[in-house]
């Protein structure tokens, strides 16, 4: 028996070497086993490239708003494990994880005995299927599932019927498993949409959207597109915008997540939050989701860790997610916050990414320098691999606590410091961030301390 947290952390970790393995028979013998828990929750269900994390955010707060409670499954975390299964925000505890892997390890080591397909459950689907008993425990009014990789094979695809179904963004992502076109990943995304099931969709390439059309009117799952049954209109300040649908128009809204890309997910959360209320008939204010959106927090999202010297961290871990972090430095939406500095740029990536289509746009920013690295993770790409795909590096470190410390002690009063890439070697940066005050000396000698989180 389990007994202590770090003994439960390792025996989910030890799951990790059976990888990536799409299907559901294993998930749904294990659901089965502990009866089926996903059949009793009210879930919305969100796939997508990327935008998931923030549109599960915005969600959560606007039911926090409107006294709900709220469950939330996402990936990966940035601090602590616990994160991945929250109820109103709060991680769950040590002693729940505990008792729910003690719950399950009989179940997985009768499964492991055989040599039919149900053996080798992976730890995606050992979490998926305590975050689902869990919720059924603590019931929860809605679950939040964020999908991990792809949908239609996905061990969140489960859920048989969801209130309402939403996706993101589609792009080249993850293209060893999913497919190497749009119109393939589109399709793997679009298999969560279930029969009779709404389904809401962000801001969506053409040859993507046209298949999930599809999937959509194959399922007779009603459709509310961006920019189509739901639009936004911006502001003028900063992260101010209106949103309209067939229903409403609701001014003054705000999101506190930097980026423009920030409001076209605020914009989906509002309209799978509404279409979820609607359906559950379920009376909510315009006020509720003002409140959620302001008070939306994401750690590692074009987070700002110091002001002075100036120091944001941006999990951009894609191509598309490059582009926006790319997008944003040179709008009005974040670019005023690195105007007329010089940018030292720290990235590093793991090995089952574009890296060279991340380099490329990275390579384009303007008045940069980019700066190498890796991490402690088996996927990480090594840093003399990342550097022979690159056309122009200025530094090279294969200790990214090196260099990121010694690139700090360095920065002058023009200069600001981006550290992105994986989710991955962002939590570790955030982590020792988080856990440390770091004092430096710039050129002049004078003595800095930069007070952070």
């Amino acid at each position: 028996m389990i007994k202590t947290y770090a003994e439960a952390l390792d025996w989910i970790h030890g799951r990790t070497h059976f990888g990536v393995r799409p299907g559901l028979s294993r998930i749904r013998y294990l659901l089965k086993q502990l009866g089926n828990p996903q059949d009793e929750l009210k879930t919305i269900h969100v796939a997508g490239t990327n935008g998931k994390g923030s549109t599960v955010t915005y969600l959560q707060e606007m039911f926090l708003a409107k006294k709900m409670k709220v469950g939330t499954f996402t990936s990966p975390y940035v601090i602590l494990f616990n994160e991945r299964i929250s109820i109103n925000g709060e991680p769950i505890s040590n002693e729940e994880l505990i008792q729910l892997v003690n719950k399950v390890i009989p179940i997985i080591n009768e499964m492991d005995a055989t040599d039919s397909e149900l053996h080798g459950i992976t730890e995606f689907e050992v979490i998926t299927a305590m975050m689902f008993d869990y919720f059924l425990k603590e019931e929860v009014d809605v679950a939040v599932v964020e999908v991990g990789l792809g949908g239609l094979l996905d061990c969140t695809n489960v859920i048989k019927i969801p209130v309402v179904s939403g996706i993101t963004t589609i792009g080249l992502d993850h293209i060893d498993i999913l497919g190497d076109t749009i119109e393939e990943i589109a399709t793997q995304k679009a298999g969560i949409i279930k029969k009779n099931c709404p389904v809401v969709t962000g801001n969506i390439p053409q040859e993507a959207m046209v298949v999930i059309q599809n999937r959509a009117k194959d399922k007779q799952a009603k459709l509310y597109r961006f920019n189509e049954e739901y639009q936004v209109q911006l502001e003028g300040n900063q992260g101010d915008f209106i949103f309209r649908n067939e229903t409403a128009i609701l001014e003054s809204l705000h999101t506190s997540l930097t980026g423009r890309h920030q409001i076209d997910n605020a914009a989906l959360a509002i309209q799978l939050f509404q279409v979820y209320m609607e359906k559950e008939k379920i009376v909510y204010t315009q006020n509720q989701i003002k409140e959620g959106l302001e008070r939306a927090f994401i750690a590692g999202r074009m987070e700002t860790l110091s002001e002075s010297p100036l120091v944001i961290i941006d999990g951009a871990h894609n191509v598309p997610a490059i582009y926006k972090l790319k997008e944003n430095i040179s709008s009005s939406f974040i670019g005023n916050q690195f105007k007329n500095k010089k940018l030292k740029i720290i990235f590093a990536a793991i090995d089952t990414k574009d890296i060279v289509g991340m380099l490329t746009l990275l390579e384009d920013i303007p008045n940069s320098e980019l700066i190498l690295t890796s991490f402690y993770n088996d996927k990480a790409r090594p840093v003399k691999e990342l550097a022979k795909l690159a056309s122009v590096v200025h530094q090279v470190y294969p200790n990214w606590e090196e260099a990121v410390f010694k690139t700090l002690s360095e920065v002058k009063e023009d200069e600001a410091l981006l550290i992105t890439g994986s989710l991955y070697f962002i939590s570790d940066v955030r982590k020792k961030f988080s856990q440390t005050s770091i004092y430096f000396k710039e050129k002049r000698k004078k003595e800095f301390a930069i007070d952070v989180l």
